[in-house]
């Protein structure tokens, strides 16, 4: 018998950025738990994929193609989302690009910018639009829910030549921090999960570098790469009632990188 607080059926779980990587990791783990799924991504082909991939699991499942940088489009897609459900019981806001330069001189302007309107700015739309959601049906005698923003190593430790995407990552957490605290009266939580070096098609080429790789296997006490499926097991547990009093967190999840 499994424990019945991890027990999904009947919530439901947007999770931004949930076509690829990190996101599908989650949102797979999730339907797998019983809720009923809707992902966004830019790509309709890879949000097609991955419906189809989530399905399999017997849950509803729903994707929308969303920029999360223009705040109409999440708008719009977050009424999609409660016309398809008819509610949101857990936002995952995951959706980042990847900064990367030379050099900190190399970072233009519209390089900044670029980062912040994704990471940063599409954060903060997402969990605004689900944290209105949150409040509205607290209101009306039904509260709870939950906030999950997909922070990174890099908010903590000094990720050189990537000033813009470890600015978004310390933003988001400091965000997340203050969510916590203005909407606990509502029953909803917020956390922040922080990934270390993770296997996916945005870091493929890093971890294809043997110079790299040199480096930073080494210092990975678990001596693998991080896999999206890790965040299945953390993404249920935020999701469920067992973490109805795990608030205000910063979840690090990267084989033991950051204390060796």
């Amino acid at each position: 018998m499994t424990y019945a607080a991890f027990d999904l059926t009947g919530k439901v779980a947007l999770i931004t950025g949930g076509n690829r990587g990190i996101g599908l990791g989650m949102a797979d783990a999730l339907a797998q738990a019983g809720a009923d799924v809707c992902i966004w991504g830019r790509d309709a082909t890879r949000n097609g994929s991955a419906v189809k991939w989530l399905k399999r699991h017997g849950t509803r499942v729903a994707g929308s193609v969303c920029d999360v940088s223009d705040e109409t489009q999440v708008s719009s897609s977050f009424e999609n989302c409660l016309a398809e459900f008819g509610r949101v019981d857990g936002c995952f806001a995951n959706a980042g690009v990847l900064g990367g330069a030379k050099s900190l001189f190399d970072i233009s302007s519209d390089d900044w910018r670029g980062v912040l309107g994704v990471n940063l700015d599409g954060a903060f739309f997402t969990l605004k639009a689900a944290a209105e959601h949150m409040k509205s049906r607290a209101e009306t005698g039904d509260p709870g829910g939950r906030l999950v923003v997909t922070s990174s190593l890099a908010s903590i430790s000094g990720a050189a030549r990537n000033e813009h995407y470890a600015a978004t990552k310390g933003g988001v957490t400091a965000m997340m921090k203050a969510l916590s605290v203005e909407l606990a009266r509502y029953g909803v939580t917020a956390n922040a999960i922080l990934p270390g070096w993770i296997e996916t098609d945005m870091t493929e080429k890093a971890m294809a570098n043997e110079k790299f790789a040199a480096n930073v296997m080494p210092r990975i006490p678990v001596r693998r790469w991080g896999q999206p499926e890790d965040f299945g097991g953390i993404a249920v547990y935020l999701m469920s009632d067992a973490s109805a009093y795990h608030t205000g967190d910063e979840i690090l999840i990267d084989g033991g990188y950051f204390l060796f």
